[in-house]
């Protein structure tokens, strides 16, 4: 009762007192001020997707399983058992989403590759797919046609099934080996184009939820060892293939291999409390520390090792869950990352919470902390999604203080809608990407080296267990059309005065953006509200063609006989 109690007390100190944060070590600032400001020359601007969530096609050309494929052709892993076996289309329609890309007025695209389409099985020395090598070809010429870098992430969760049932994925240590010589074969037909090469994009819910709730494929509830054993691998995989675009092609092609990594901002929620100050910190050395640290210094958090390593003995195991790194490894792995990309979606506050001793293994209590939100917060989408721009700012100035402040290109930030209905006049995104956009160029003036910003996402998309209820996108998609048509939101024309201007130049201008944005989304409206008609319109000609077209033939024949049989 007293732990309850000090909670709803702790709340109530943030609500009343909302800049008692300010004192945290990280940074001290106004969290509610807006800054007036332009990034620097050169900044990237871009907007992103993943080839699983939007390309669809997922057993045309050639293109074998994923573990995604799999999962959502089971019944109730994912909601309204929707899956994306057409998504998007995005597999036909490239030519098409580029011209969304050029009315965006984007620098830069960041898209993903999927592994089994353009190896089948996963294993090179056993096939590989040469319409998929083709089909990113082509994406990747068009993208550059159309003036657009291609930033290319090699895995965005989609592990070819076969690797998982032969090895048990990410929890083999053979599969390192694999994913290099994948890795490879893409360096080889795409890295004279490519410069901007990611090995994962969000390995912690790889490893979390694929290994460890089994909320995501492959569904696997391996309690408490699962994720961390999956996380070492991937660690040591990307260290791998970093390793091997040095050695071999980064002479030739001259680019960057980074690792994106998505963590949200722990907040102290009493500031004047030592034990609430470590928690935060603990929060986001589990998220973010438990895959940077290796990368930046050699080893998991110290803070891990000894939660997760005492939280073990508890249970009466002999050594810790956590794996260790050999000293070799360590100075392999340190050190192997060309730039550092960070997706970031929200902001907790935190406290300590001393969790019993439990008998069952679990990642989610091996942190002792407990995790809350402001009921004021936005939170028009996702249940896990509310908006606190600040804690975007104290996240990068974080990474600067513990990493030596590293090149950080921002790789997935955005927000969603339950679509309950159409909804084109998004003014919370608009919210959303006016505050988190804000709090970027903060940091830069704070000395962070952020160069880039992507947007997520391009499209309303297949989004994991959630299926088709949440949407991330700029460009409404109808699902229920065959065609899949697309609908700009609001928040394009906004994201694109954004572009324009490189920031925020003055009060005057950035609030004329809003209404602009706003008489757009009117007008899309009237068009998608037209939509269904014409479309009911195409069907019906086309049931009244084809039914003409039959009774013409069949009245053809008729005659033909009677015709005939008067001859005779």
């Amino acid at each position: 009762m007293t732990y309850v109690l000090r909670i709803w007390y702790m709340l109530a100190l943030v609500l009343v007192c909302p800049n008692t944060a300010e004192d945290f070590q990280w940074i001290k600032n106004n969290t509610g001020s807006f800054y007036y400001g332009t990034f620097p020359t050169g900044f990237l601007w871009g907007v992103g997707s993943s080839a699983y969530q939007t390309e669809g096609a997922w057993d045309k050309d050639g293109k074998g399983p994923s573990i995604w494929d799999a999962f959502t052709h089971k019944k109730g892993k994912v909601f309204r058992n929707e899956t994306a076996d057409s998504a998007c289309d995005g597999y036909y329609k490239v030519k098409d989403d580029i011209q969304l890309l050029k009315e965006l007025k984007v620098n830069h695209y960041l898209l993903s590759i999927s592994w089994p389409r353009i190896m089948p099985t996963g294993i090179k020395a056993e096939q590989v797919n040469e319409k998929g090598i083709q089909f990113y070809n082509d994406t990747i010429n068009s993208l550059l046609e159309n003036s657009i870098i291609p930033i290319v992430s090699l895995y965005h969760w989609d592990l070819p099934q076969v690797l998982e049932e032969r090895y048990g994925g990410w929890q083999n240590i053979s599969i390192i080996n694999y994913f290099n010589d994948y890795a490879n074969l893409c360096f080889e037909k795409f890295g004279d184009r490519v410069k901007h090469w990611i090995t994962f994009s969000n390995p912690w819910a790889v490893a979390e939820k694929g290994y460890e709730t089994g909320e995501h494929a492959p569904g696997l509830k391996l309690g408490g060892c699962g994720a961390y054993k999956a996380a070492h691998h991937i660690i040591k995989t990307h260290t791998k293939v970093w390793h091997s675009y040095n050695h071999t092609w980064r002479s030739e092609q001259q680019g960057m291999v980074g690792i994106s990594l998505t963590s949200g901002w722990g907040q102290p929620i009493d500031v004047h409390s030592q034990t609430d100050i470590e928690a935060a910190e603990r929060y986001v050395q589990f998220h973010l520390g438990w895959f940077a640290n290796p990368i930046y210094k050699g080893d998991y958090p110290e803070v891990m090792k000894n939660y997760v390593g005492r939280k073990s003995a508890q249970q009466g195991q002999g050594t810790s869950r956590l794996p260790t790194f050999s000293v070799q490894e360590k100075s392999y792995i340190k050190g192997t990352s060309d730039f550092l990309g960070i997706g970031h979606f929200t902001t907790r506050y935190v406290i300590q919470k001393s969790l019993p001793s439990l008998h069952v293994s679990s990642y989610d209590t091996d942190s002792d902390l407990a995790e809350l939100v402001d009921p004021k917060w936005p939170a028009p989408g996702s249940e896990w999604l509310y908006s606190a721009p600040w804690g975007f700012r104290r996240l990068l100035n974080f990474i600067k203080t513990q990493y030596g402040n590293p090149l950080i290109y921002v790789t997935e930030n955005g927000v969603s809608e339950k679509v309950q209905c159409t909804q084109l006049c998004d003014e919370w995104r608009i919210e959303y990407l006016k505050g988190y956009i804000n709090e970027i160029l903060k940091a830069i003036n704070d000395g962070v080296n952020v160069k880039g910003y992507t947007a997520w996402s391009l499209l309303d998309k297949f989004e994991w267990n959630k299926g088709f209820s949440e949407r991330f996108g700029f460009y409404h998609i109808d699902f229920k059309n065959k065609n899949k048509p697309r609908y700009p939101k609001a928040s394009v024309e906004y994201y694109k005065k954004i572009i324009s201007a490189n920031g925020f130049p003055n009060p005057r201008e950035v609030e004329s953006w809003y209404q602009k944005a706003m008489d757009t989304c009117s007008i899309t409206n009237q068009l998608l509200a037209a939509d269904p008609l014409i479309t009911r319109m195409e069907m019906v000609t086309e049931i009244v063609v084809a039914t003409v077209f039959t009774l013409c033939i069949l009245i053809s024949a008729v005659l033909l006989m009677f015709v005939l049989r008067n001859h005779s």
